[in-house]
């Protein structure tokens, strides 16, 4: 997988998408509500007081007596051309009154008893009066006449920005209560839902975790699955089959190869046996025995695959000896010498012995084949269950140190290796719960370290 996937949660993503859905379906239904209620003028109507108090402010003005006059402004003119029935009330705290077109007897009795309010809507109470009859709008306003309160029930066009605010206000009175419960309800039912849903693709989820490459057979839980989601495991599924089928043709290509090649292995070893003592002799021996672990090691990765021999404690310094009593005549002859040096007398690990052995034996190869022919190879057992082999040749590059233990990866484009030597020391420290690491040797060459687990005390 990518490290740069665009990963998403699909509960959150859901449920802001069904919140947007529902806040722009909630919007729209509050914007035909509002707009139908305006074109009924139940709800509000396009036209206000305000616009008339307005005028009557502006044109306002005091007569050479002190008394209350009309300027007459061009605002003043077109409302009075335009309004029939126009009718206001204007009143000073002095007494002074002003008013203009035919009050109703309602209001024109109302005098100076409202002198200590501000602003005041006076109406009617719904289905007991006369619908017909208007309310009436009182407000104090400052005007070149000084304060005045003006009263009137003349109704004049409403601003754009009294009518955007008037609708804001309705619509957050109306739909903004509504949505916030909906978005509630849906930032908590929506991951459960999706949860509930998805439960089946959680455990596959998991089981698809805990498939492990060297068990054939694994395949991941098909239950409880969402339709749109089952076919993506069907599929899962027939890959990890068509993949078991083509491992097991590799299995038994390889073992079936290893085993062929053992036997003319073994007559070319005799063969060279009778052969007289000299560089040539010595070189094809050393090719030989290449073949010879090419051939093991196919064997080994057969053996990996399948069932191993139960895990028992394993002496490494018993298991260090073995190896290099087997390989000092190969290390001599090939112009090293061979050194063995333990921590303490006994140091154990749980694990499988020959694996153990061949890792081993691998790491002393590699050393006796890149160690340059000179010096000393040096096997080291640690007491905390550590092996080390060194030797005094040229070492690795750092920048090459991990990719080494790729299988067929070989440091040098013409290095008679097969490059599997190397990796399956890395499978067998993995299998025993250790793993391989190369290091600077001390005098200048490669280390190369096994690191296993030590085996747990017995009393």
């Amino acid at each position: 997988m990518s490290e740069t996937a665009d990963h998403y949660c699909l509960r959150s993503k859901l449920s802001w998408w069904l919140v947007t859905l529902q806040a722009a379906l909630l919007a729209m239904l509050v914007i035909l509500l509002i707009a139908g209620l305006c074109a009924s003028g139940i709800l509000l109507v396009p036209r206000d007081e305000d616009h008339v108090i307005g005028i009557v402010q502006g044109a306002l003005a005091r007569d050479a007596q002190g008394g209350l006059t009309l300027r007459p402004t061009a605002d003043l003119k077109e409302l009075r051309e335009n309004t029939p029935d126009l009718w206001f009330v204007v009143r000073d705290r002095q007494g002074h009154s002003l008013s203009e077109g035919a009050v109703p007897i309602e209001f024109a009795r109302i005098g100076n008893a409202l002198d200590q309010i501000s602003q005041a809507r006076l109406g009617w109470q719904m289905f007991e009066d006369d619908p017909r009859k208007p309310p009436a709008r009182m407000k104090r306003v400052n005007t070149d006449a000084g304060p005045v309160q003006v009263m009137t029930a003349t109704q004049g066009p409403m601003s754009r920005a009294k009518t955007v605010l008037a609708t804001s206000l309705a619509f957050l009175a109306v739909a903004l209560p509504g949505l916030m419960l909906m978005a509630a309800a849906t930032f908590v039912a929506t991951p459960m839902v999706v949860r509930r849903a998805f439960a089946g693709l959680d455990t596959a989820a998991d089981e698809a975790r805990r498939i492990d490459f060297r068990q054939r057979g694994s395949r991941l839980s098909a239950d409880h699955l969402p339709l749109e989601v089952a076919p993506l495991v069907t599929a899962v599924n027939d890959a990890l089959k068509r993949l078991d089928d083509g491992y097991s043709r590799h299995q038994r290509f390889v073992a079936d190869a290893a085993h062929e090649l053992r036997t003319p292995i073994a007559i070319l070893n005799t063969r060279l046996e009778s052969l007289p003592p000299g560089p040539e002799k010595t070189r094809l021996l050393e090719d030989s025995a290449r073949l010879a672990t090419l051939a093991e090691q196919l064997l080994d990765i057969q053996r990996f695959d399948q069932c191993r021999n139960p895990f028992g404690r394993v002496d490494l310094v018993a298991v260090a000896r073995n190896v290099a009593a087997d390989l000092a005549p190969l290390a001599i002859a090939a112009g090293y010498e061979l050194s063995l040096e333990t921590a303490i007398d006994r140091v154990e690990t749980s694990g499988d012995r020959a694996a153990l052995e061949r890792a081993l034996t691998n790491l002393v190869q590699n050393a006796i084949q890149h160690g340059g022919r000179r010096g000393t190879i040096t096997i080291h057992v640690g007491s905390a269950a550590t092996i080390d082999v060194s030797d005094e040749g040229d070492g690795i590059p750092k920048d090459e140190r991990t990719r080494i233990f790729d299988p067929f990866y070989r440091l040098a484009p013409l290095d008679r290796g097969a490059g599997l030597g190397l990796n399956m020391v890395r499978e067998i420290a993995r299998l025993h719960g250790g793993h391989v690491s190369v290091l600077d040797g001390p005098k200048g060459g490669a280390c190369f370290r096994l690191t296993l687990p030590p085996a747990p005390f017995v009393s």
